[in-house]
């Protein structure tokens, strides 16, 4: 592969820092956190090849590193060995170079300023809240005085032509109407809707829009963001970033996708069926093409399966009309501003929205965890949702998660056990996840990395 050996300086407040800031940023930029930081770099720089294979994009570049290195303005990036696709006559291509800079503002913030810190509580509900405030606050994700706009946008990296193309005009409705976007920043249905909006904010004259991507340490190195993403901001795990998404959002559409989308839907039925948060407006559409129509009736039954007819009262199904999509976003996001008015809470981050302190808490997806997760419906619904919500997570990290892929190359398939009615209800869900490819890469062979055990 073509590499380039050259030398960035940050953007962004990277750019203007004390010499105690620089000490604190080159000290934290070794030992553990060297390894998280070159991944997700590389990932970053390798943006135009996406992949959901980790350890092949570092085998292919496993000569790359990078320093960071002290100077009078702040701090400089020495990189060794980079993906050449990333620079343009050997300059670096800007939106990359700002992206960089976010990786290493966020996973050295988290690391220097919250983890570890002894006035940082991480392990109550308020404190977790708190933190992810903070890491955002410090990311310069809020816009005060700025009426609720944002929608974020769930689905697949792994999608059709068709899903895609109809992502892009969900997209590009919503931005006719002066609505911004966010997203878990790779490609497919996180893609689309950035850049169909980019057009009507061209239209609209609205410059700059937002494309603000939310990823986290585990899930960008195969989910590199895409060239749209004009806000990186990087999570330290999955639930926070969960929780940056619901609270940073004023509505939610999800487009087809794959068990990251389904355990995104269950953390928000989660919160949206708590009961403090009953009166309170958060619209959220589930949509795709004609062609998903079968997609979405699976995943709509196998919530009503699961939650009960609750779950669909929290949310709308349309299938193929990007206008009745985007409208009902706007219309939903207006009571949304007049729910914050009336109840004096910020636009830019809900405070008022009760996140149930189990979906807050990590869960790490070893073989011991995942085996002993009680999927039973004999149980109260909050402790069923969270436990269903942690079984797509570890799905996940088995299948592109660095950690999670050599946990399963270790020990093999994770085994997931419950009643035979559910175990059943969920196998024929994940089996038609593998059918319709939605598990890799188009053109990728999956292996699952899960066994359903009743």
């Amino acid at each position: 592969m073509d590499s380039i050996t050259t030398q960035v300086y940050p953007a962004g407040i990277l750019n203007t820092l004390s010499r105690h800031e620089v000490e604190r940023l080159t000290d934290a930029s070794h030992g553990d956190l060297y390894e998280r930081l070159r991944l997700c770099m590389l990932a970053v720089m390798n943006s135009d090849k996406p992949s959901d294979d980790a350890d092949h994009v570092m085998a292919m570049f496993d000569e790359f590193r990078l320093d960071v290195v002290p100077v009078n303005r702040g701090i400089r990036l020495d990189i060794h060995n980079a993906p050449a696709s990333a620079f343009v006559d050997e300059k670096i291509i800007q939106g990359i170079r700002e992206l960089m800079s976010a990786v290493l503002r966020d996973l050295i913030y988290y690391h220097t300023e919250i983890e570890g810190n002894a006035n940082v509580d991480l392990i109550n509900s308020a404190g977790i809240t708190n933190a992810v405030f903070e890491i955002l606050r410090n990311a310069q994700a809020f816009r005060p005085q700025t009426d609720p706009n944002l929608v974020v946008c769930w689905g697949g990296h792994s999608i059709s032509e068709a899903e895609y193309d109809y992502s892009k005009k969900v997209g590009y409705q919503m931005g006719l109407r002066g609505l911004n976007i966010c997203t878990g920043c790779g490609a497919g249905a996180m893609k689309g809707p950035m850049k169909g909006a980019t057009i009507a904010h061209a239209k609209q004259r609205l410059s700059p829009g937002r494309y603000m991507g939310i990823s986290e340490p585990g899930i960008i190195a195969v989910e590199s963001p895409n060239p749209i993403v004009n806000e990186l901001i990087i999570m330290p795990d999955i639930e926070k970033r969960l929780e940056a998404f619901v609270r940073t959002g004023h509505g939610i559409v999800v487009f087809p996708g794959g068990v990251g989308t389904a355990e995104e839907i269950f953390f928000l039925l989660g919160v949206l069926l708590s009961p403090a948060n009953q009166a309170m407006p958060y619209p959220m559409v589930l949509t795709g093409p004609t062609s998903a129509r079968a997609y979405f009736e699976q995943i709509d039954a196998f919530l009503k399966f699961t939650i009960g007819p609750q779950a669909s009262a929290k949310y709308q199904i349309i299938i193929d009309d990007p206008v009745s999509v985007a409208r009902e976003m706007s219309h939903g996001i207006q009571k949304v501003r007049e729910y914050r008015i009336e109840n004096n809470d910020a636009f830019y981050f809900n405070w008022l929205l009760e996140i149930p302190h189990t979906l807050q808490q990590r869960f790490k997806p070893t073989h011991a965890n995942m085996n002993s997760l009680n999927l039973r419906l004999d149980q109260p619904k909050h402790q069923l949702i969270t436990d269903l919500r942690r079984a797509f997570s570890g799905i996940v990290s088995g299948n592109v998660k660095p950690d999670g892929v050599a946990a399963i190359r270790r020990q093999g398939p994770f085994q997931i056990r419950g009643d035979q009615d559910l175990m059943n209800s969920l196998d024929d869900l994940l089996q038609a996840f593998t059918r319709q490819g939605r598990m890799k890469l188009p053109g990728s062979h999956y292996e699952p990395c899960y066994q359903v055990v009743a």
